[in-house]
């Protein structure tokens, strides 16, 4: 059976360096080493939990051009069906930064853009340019799992390679919506932009 550090490794193992790659295999194996589901079991993350740690940390390499709400709540909204299953409500009130996540399931009619994160879900893919085109160049990273998500505007979006998860980023969706994505996360991605190239 892979462990929970192996697994980890082989996650983020890949187009970083050396050193990198080891920054971020810390920064994802913290937290999945505080979900309470690790310490009692035995078994590799999940899918989403691997994913959840991503949008957890990814958000940590992101600065945006507004301040939090008085309220202290960084808000993950979850558009469409949940692929998930729930395991993103593993992310509810843990902190990032001076905040605590609140993860909501939203419908396209919902205020998108008081959401700090939207990840959008692939049941969403026919309304996806309405989506986007309704955001108003908001300041809301967009999050997807879908292939094509990215070149087709969404900011951050996850893809297996393998057994691995990877993620791609569209800097021009993010630029945008005035955001600014660390160096060091932009060197683990694949960077997309919406004519479908890639690097």
């Amino acid at each position: 059976m892979i462990s929970l550090g192996q697994q980890c490794a082989r996650i983020t193992a890949g187009r970083a360096t050396a050193r990198q790659a080891a920054s971020w295999t810390r920064l994802l194996c913290a937290f999945l080493l505080a979900t309470p589901c690790a310490g009692v079991r035995a078994a590799p993350p999940t899918e989403y939990e691997v994913k959840a740690a991503f949008i957890h940390n990814i958000a940590k390499f992101v600065e945006w051009p507004v301040a939090l709400p008085a309220s202290g709540r960084a808000r993950l909204c979850l558009l469409g069906d949940d692929p998930s299953g729930g395991t993103f409500d593993v992310l509810q009130g843990k902190q990032v930064d001076k905040a605590n996540w609140e993860v909501v399931k939203v419908d396209a009619g919902s205020s998108l853009k008081a959401c700090r994160v939207l990840f959008i879900a692939a049941s969403e893919r026919a309304d996806l340019g309405r989506i986007l085109a309704g955001m108003a160049d908001s300041p809301v990273l967009t999050v997807g799992d879908t292939a094509g998500y990215a070149e087709r505007g969404v900011m951050v979006n996850f893809y297996p390679e393998g057994s691995r998860v990877r993620f791609e980023i569209n800097r021009a969706a993010a630029a945008r919506a005035r955001l600014v994505i660390s160096s060091q996360l932009l060197r683990l991605a694949r960077l997309v932009d919406e004519t479908g190239g890639g690097r």
